[in-house]
């Protein structure tokens, strides 16, 4: 183990990689047409942040139902998957590796998405979160309970946008499984009011993600996919509760056994002190590592200081990085020639608006500065 931890290869699943930077999930909302195919813009904007380590693309949709938001990709159609292949020629004709996360929303979602239908979630209990909509934002109705067909028609969805993945050239899938979206009101005990095969017990709310999971290991391997989790995180009125802990850990062990290429566990900002998960507070990744003999990728509040930390502490294998890849896409060599870190953007440029604070930043930071301990100003936020 060295001071450039980050920078030495690893193998993820079966896929090689040259360092051990991840290029965190990060919405940005430009995929600005109705049938949700990714743009020439956004190929240029992956292609330049190609010398991370892994690239996590934006949350998308694996099918209509899952929609939560405006202008975020899909890859629930051969004319999105055509649009991927864009993204992924990019990145890979620069030397990348790129996996697709597939979400759903679940109860996070608002009938002016969906063609006037309820979102589905698991029981008819609402999230009670702002929703970005075409008329602006709206708070997330009571959703339709999915019924058993309904589920099941879900866990297809997902092993399309597998097989699908494949098509566009991903190197790998991972299931969103993070804040309050489908997977953890599958796992919430407040939110999963099931009395069938899918809730009540902790065995049975775990039953969907698992279900899930196979279904898009046995459409490629199980080290072509990965898994993000966020126990800690609260959304709208989607918080944790004394099951949440319990329930992670019983997930996560079941995870171990299906081999999959990675878990992902994404870390709160907030003061768990009195809360049922203040267990976590020392770090989510280091939590679950003894529930999970696989690779972890830690996510969330990192800087590069508490990210070598973390993998020399071998409470994380990888990790991720979310607000400093918006404005240095050569985040990696920025690190490895101890270059400065560019400010993070303004939030008016987060989220939609062109090129402008997304695919316009220089390539090559401008001088070199002494090395840091503490480089609190890259906080990730993702």
């Amino acid at each position: 183990m060295t001071t450039d931890i980050l920078l030495q290869p690893i193998k993820l699943g079966e896929i090689e990689l040259p360092n051990r930077i991840v290029m965190a999930s990060m919405s940005r909302a430009r995929t600005e047409n109705a049938a949700l195919i990714p743009t020439p813009l956004q190929a240029e904007y992956y292609q330049q942040r190609a010398s991370a380590g892994l690239i996590l693309t934006e949350g998308t949709w694996p099918s209509r139902e899952a929609i939560g938001a405006i202008n975020v990709p899909g890859l629930f159609t051969e004319e999105q998957a055509e649009g991927w292949k864009r993204v992924t020629d990019a990145v890979h004709k620069a030397g990348g590796r790129i996996i697709v996360q597939l979400g759903h929303c679940g109860a996070v979602s608002h009938p002016d998405l969906l063609g006037g239908s309820l979102p589905l979630a698991p029981s008819a209990v609402s999230v009670n979160q702002q929703v970005f909509t075409p008329d602006g934002f709206h708070t997330s109705p009571v959703p339709a309970a999915m019924t058993l067909d309904d589920i099941s028609r879900t866990i297809g969805d997902y092993a399309n946008a597998t097989r699908l993945a494949q098509k566009a050239g991903f190197d790998g899938v991972e299931l969103h499984g993070t804040v309050g979206y489908l997977i953890p009101e599958f796992l919430s005990d407040a939110f999963n009011l099931r009395d069938d095969d899918y809730g009540g017990s902790v065995e049975n709310r775990v039953r969907f993600p698992l279900d899930v999971l196979k279904a898009m290991a046995s459409e490629w391997r199980p080290g072509r996919v990965g898994l993000k989790l966020s126990p800690a995180v609260s959304m709208g009125d989607f918080r944790p509760t004394a099951q949440t802990l319990p329930t992670y850990e019983h997930l996560v062990a079941q995870v171990s056994k299906l081999k999959i290429a990675y878990i992902q566990f994404q870390d709160s900002d907030a003061d768990f002190a009195g809360t049922p998960v203040e267990s976590l507070k020392d770090g989510t990744a280091g939590y679950f590592r003894k529930f999970y003999d696989g690779l972890i990728i830690a996510n969330g509040g990192l800087n590069r200081g508490t990210a070598e930390t973390l993998v020399q502490a071998e409470m994380a294998d990888l990790v991720a990085f979310g607000t400093p890849f918006l404005s240095n896409p050569d985040l990696v060599e920025r690190f490895r020639d101890d270059v400065a870190l560019a400010p993070v953007p303004s939030r008016e440029t987060w989220y939609a608006g062109g090129a402008q604070g997304y695919a316009d930043y220089p390539a090559r930071p401008p001088k070199r500065f002494a090395r840091q301990t503490d480089r609190k100003a890259d906080a990730n936020q993702t």
